[in-house]
């Protein structure tokens, strides 16, 4: 069932063929908007824009997208040289809000076919933003590959993936989260397109969608790092780091040779960490000489009922992490 917020554009949306929850009629301002629906199921919500009190202040998007999931959010552009600026996109886009037209065709268009990053990425011009006390904050930055990867000015995002099947991704965050908090900073923790955090019933570890991972980014931004289980289709552009994980042992290395012979070829220059190794110095060597990769860090079977410190407080202090 869907929801429809409507003004100027009230007669062309009363012609889409879709079930309607709720129907609201006006002008609104932002905090009416999310008081009236961040605790309303739907499943999408058609924003005609002219219903959003001084819609043309980005930042009045900017209170919906801080409150509302964006994926489910159509937004009906007025038909303006304003609203389709470049700068005006950009910052939508900025926000996680992917789907966005100008008419009805679009809105029934993007009901079934909705955006992604990769969907909009032409239209994001990538600028250097000023801070509110007129320096210049950390910007948004792109790689050749065009994923936007973004860097909130004290925040570190580290990106952790499995390459050999169930290496520990999951269990290393929560951990790796708990001895951050230790250490006295704000941490939160992602796992991308899965449900495995449920388990710990902590508010820290958020399930999100590999889709919503910029704009989860920026609701967190606050944090002083993030933690992001990539799992195997994760967007590793959008880190500051990303570790690899590899369990050595032979059944699980012959089951990624055999998936993708050119696995170990793809981790060269990476960080790579051995997870759950009991293999000897020697054994190491003779393992990045076969592999042609260098190894980070040997991350030795660890005790999920034990801190681990001196373990993780080493990994993080390869990392750089303490910095922050």
């Amino acid at each position: 069932m869907n929801v429809i917020i409507s003004n100027e554009r009230q007669s062309e949306l009363a012609n889409l063929n879709i079930e309607i929850i709720k129907s609201i009629h006006g002008v609104f301002d932002a905090d009416e908007i999310v008081q009236s629906f961040s605790n309303f199921f739907f499943g999408r919500m058609i924003l005609d824009l002219t219903a959003l009190k001084d819609y043309k202040d980005i930042r009045n998007l900017q209170k919906l997208s801080m409150s509302l999931d964006v994926e489910k959010i159509i937004v009906l552009l007025p038909d303006t040289p304003e609203c389709l600026s470049p700068r005006f996109l950009s910052g939508l886009i900025s926000m996680g809000i992917y789907n966005f037209t100008t008419n009805l065709d679009g809105v029934n268009y993007l009901l079934t076919n909705p955006n992604t990053y990769r969907d909009v990425a032409h239209l994001h011009q990538i600028e250097e933003p000023v801070s509110p006390t007129g320096g210049v904050a950390a910007p948004i930055v792109t790689n050749n590959s065009g994923m936007q990867q973004i860097i909130s000015t004290g925040t570190y995002i580290l990106g952790i993936k499995n390459i050999t099947d169930h290496s520990g991704a999951t269990m290393l965050i929560y951990m790796l989260k708990n001895a951050i908090k230790e250490m006295g900073r704000s941490v939160i923790a992602m796992e991308v397109d899965k449900t495995d955090f449920m388990y710990f019933n902590d508010k820290e570890m958020l399930s999100i969608s590999n889709n919503n991972l910029a704009s989860e980014l920026l609701k967190h931004k606050d944090a002083n790092i993030v933690l992001v289980d990539l799992n195997k289709d994760g967007d590793t552009e959008i880190c500051n780091e990303v570790l690899y994980l590899i369990e050595p042992s032979t059944i699980k290395l012959n089951k990624l040779m055999k998936k993708d012979r050119r696995a170990f070829e793809k981790l060269a220059g990476k960080k790579v960490v051995l997870a759950q190794s009991i293999l000897s110095e020697s054994d190491i060597k003779q393992f990045e000489y076969e592999a042609g990769i260098k190894i980070f860090f040997v991350m030795p079977p660890l005790d999920e009922r034990n801190s681990n410190t001196e373990v993780l407080q080493d990994l993080l202090s390869r990392l750089g992490i303490n910095n922050y």
